[in-house]
């Protein structure tokens, strides 16, 4: 811990007694254990009983009885459509988005809208356990500013499309107008990142998918794009470019570790190796594509190829909730029966998804993720004292076939309480479904 016997270190927060996953390259477990923090930095990891010693704590959390452990990654979502949540299910993706979707955005998305929408998701998020996620829609300004408000850390994306966008009109301007925001937001928060998010390549043509990713290559931010989702954008690609959509991206030069692939669900074994050379990151999203039945993506394959992969939910119009909890139990399971094996996706392979995975995808690997002095102070506590996870003998096997989004007690980001036993501190949870249930009364009474 390197601490001096005679001079007690200061810290703001002491987490203690609780049995401590670390994550780190070790893979760490004490059973008694605490977490030292200063600022939004952890600054020393050990036995209880040694930082009960050795450090001298403004606040103290007593975590006996809990898992403590790294906050999870959602790598994909488009968390202001949460206002959309059960709008339109069981639906084929096209028809979902095109007969439903665009046009529920074109009548409704505007910037309060997003604002409270994106409140509401990180009200989910918190309370489930997410303390960074990567986010990509319209109106991202106001994203922002919820966000912020929020204490969550993310990565945020301003959506471009060809065709009207409920932002940005006139589609000759999408680039100009992500650009805008990219410079507004770089370095304006620690806990904010901006993106650019390129729906995809049967919506963007190859001169805005260049000149997108000129931009972002020009900040050294993160690309995205959803590439190969289902079988009806990989046969568009191939009838527009004559190429399918992973080969499309690799043809344009957009592959590097700045680019974040969404979905990767049709890709073959060419494309998975494409994938793993260029560095390119993958969010699977296994609930999303199971709803939209777009099919199951090869994550052993990418897994055994070295491909970054992290988790996510997608927007609460396609899952419909947040929760990296029930993803994770998708993601190990979906797997296994998808190709009788019941060795694939371990708990233990899941949980490092939704955590390193996630952050190596997003170039924070660096930052977060474990448990270590050092890294910045984003961290969860389980509540371990419920029947649903009594006895528990091996941590990850717990989070990924036992664990639930509300069996979070507590989270703290960049050094936060931003929960403390379940009640979310940042803001007013009350205020934001209120105005939740007033926009979900306006977008009902125009169905």
């Amino acid at each position: 811990m390197g601490t001096h016997k005679d001079r007690k270190m200061t810290a703001d927060l002491l987490i203690s007694g609780g049995t401590l996953l670390t994550l780190n390259e070790n893979n760490d477990i004490f059973e008694v254990g605490g977490v030292a923090i200063a600022g939004n930095r952890i600054v020393a990891v050990d036995e209880t009983s040694l930082l009960a010693e050795n450090v001298d704590a403004k606040q103290d959390l007593d975590a006996s009885g809990c898992l403590v452990m790294p906050g999870l990654i959602n790598l994909h979502t488009h968390a202001a459509m949460t206002c959309f949540r059960g709008l339109a299910d069981d639906l084929p993706l096209q028809e979902w988005l095109h007969q439903y979707i665009f046009p529920a955005e074109a009548s409704f998305v505007g910037e309060e809208t997003v604002y409270w929408s994106t409140l509401l998701a990180t009200v989910e998020m918190i309370r489930s356990g997410t303390t960074t996620f990567c986010d990509g829609y319209f109106y991202e300004d106001a994203a922002a500013r919820a966000v912020s408000a929020s204490g969550m850390r993310a990565v945020l994306a301003q959506g471009v499309i060809d065709f009207p966008a409920p932002d940005v009109p006139d589609p000759r301007v999408n680039v100009k107008a992500a650009e805008a925001f990219l410079l507004r937001w770089q370095d304006k928060s620690s806990r904010i990142t901006p993106s650019i998010f390129c729906h995809s390549t049967y919506t963007c043509s190859p001169e805005t998918l260049l000149r997108a990713k000129e931009s972002c290559s020009e900040l050294g931010v993160l690309f995205q794009i959803h590439v190969a989702e289902n079988q009806a954008e990989l046969e568009e690609t191939q009838d527009r470019f004559g190429r399918r959509p992973l080969e499309h991206l690799q043809a344009l030069g957009l592959l590097d570790a700045r680019t974040l692939c969404h979905h990767a669900v049709r890709v073959n074994d060419g494309e998975i190796e494409t994938l793993a050379t260029s560095g390119a990151g993958v969010s699977h999203n296994p609930e999303s594509n199971m709803k939209l039945a777009s099919g199951v993506a090869p994550l052993p394959k990418m897994l055994a190829a070295g491909v970054i992969v992290g988790l996510g939910t997608d927007g609460c119009a396609s899952n419909n909730n947040l929760d990296m909890f029930q993803e994770m139990d998708t993601a190990a399971k979906l797997h296994k029966v998808h190709q009788g094996d019941p060795a694939l996706s371990s708990a233990v392979e899941v949980v490092a998804m939704a955590t390193q995975g996630g952050l190596a995808a997003l170039g924070m690997a660096d930052e977060l993720g474990c448990l270590e002095p050092g890294r910045k102070a984003d961290l969860i506590v389980i509540d371990l004292e419920q029947p649903h996870l009594t006895p528990m003998y091996e941590p990850c096997s717990h989070l990924v076939y036992a664990a639930r989004g509300a069996d979070v007690r507590d989270v703290i980001i960049d050094g936060r309480l931003v929960m403390r036993e379940r009640q979310v501190l940042s803001v007013s949870e009350d205020e934001v479904m209120a105005k939740m249930r007033e926009i979900g009364d306006a977008i009902r009474s125009k169905q």
